[in-house]
């Protein structure tokens, strides 16, 4: 659907991303629904904020979204390759607005790295 922000599809077509998430299946997953125990490193994304432009005298043709995306794996630097990539594969397509390297995830001592992006899809 275009009024969504196409967060997995772009992620999915990135041969970078690919071969540090895999591709069947690619381990990146809507906020919540990663699976019990999934392989780290795995990413998950989720809408902060979406705002429609308003027009007066016609429909809103465009939707504004922030979406965060967080990064998950065992050491420092795995989570900071695949952020670097979803990164490169995000910025052709949305504005990277955030970057955030916040302390190790407890209870389960991951490595965490967190970033928000910007997108504009037409409708």
């Amino acid at each position: 659907m275009a009024m969504f922000p196409p967060v997995f599809s772009t992620l999915f077509a990135s041969t970078a991303v690919k071969a540090l998430l895999g591709s069947a299946p690619l381990r990146v997953y809507a906020a919540g629904e990663a699976p019990q125990d999934v392989a780290k490193p795995y990413a998950t994304y989720q809408t902060i904020s979406g705002v429609p432009e308003n027009y007066l005298g016609t429909l809103a043709d465009m939707d504004g979204y922030t979406i965060q995306i967080d990064i998950y794996a065992t050491t420092l630097s795995s989570v900071r390759a695949v952020a670097d990539a979803i990164r490169t594969a995000l910025e052709d397509v949305a504005y990277i607005t955030s970057l955030r390297e916040p302390p190790r995830d407890s209870p389960t001592n991951n490595f965490r790295y967190s970033m928000d992006v910007d997108y504009f899809t037409t409708r």
